[in-house]
């Protein structure tokens, strides 16, 4: 007897997982507004590299900012949460966009933090870390 393809699927992701996601693309959304609201112009999100991803990249004047969203209940608990594992990931991609992008290195280079709550204005912090 043949097997029908709903037979071998694959489950689908777990709803946490999808709520999670769900939240993170709202605090992106929410972050970059805000950041086109401070006179940036967004380069890309969500950018993607083999060694990790970048949640926005954004330019004004001569700044290029690799920013970190982090939605948490409470924006003290998203500053929290921005950890030397991600830093270092943030940077690492960092170097993936400039060798993509080689205009970009004569760029001023930062990395920002926007912080996102539920019910609060997202905060943005520039030069939230360095690269060190």
């Amino acid at each position: 007897m043949a097997r029908r393809p709903s037979d071998t699927a694959k489950p689908g992701p777990r709803p946490e997982r999808v709520a999670a996601f769900r939240v993170g693309i709202s605090a992106e959304s929410r972050a970059a507004a805000l950041l086109i609201a401070k006179g940036y112009r967004i380069l890309a999100r969500r950018f993607r590299t083999p060694v990790g991803e970048i949640d926005i990249v954004a330019g004004r004047r001569n700044t290029l900012a690799f920013v970190e969203v982090k939605a948490r209940s409470t924006l003290d608990g998203a500053a929290e949460s921005i950890t030397g594992r991600n830093k270092r990931r943030i940077v690492a991609a960092a170097e993936y966009w400039l060798s993509q992008h080689p205009d970009d290195v004569t760029r001023e280079m930062r990395f920002d933090a926007v912080l996102v709550a539920p019910g609060k204005m997202p905060r943005h912090i520039a030069a939230a870390f360095d690269a060190s």
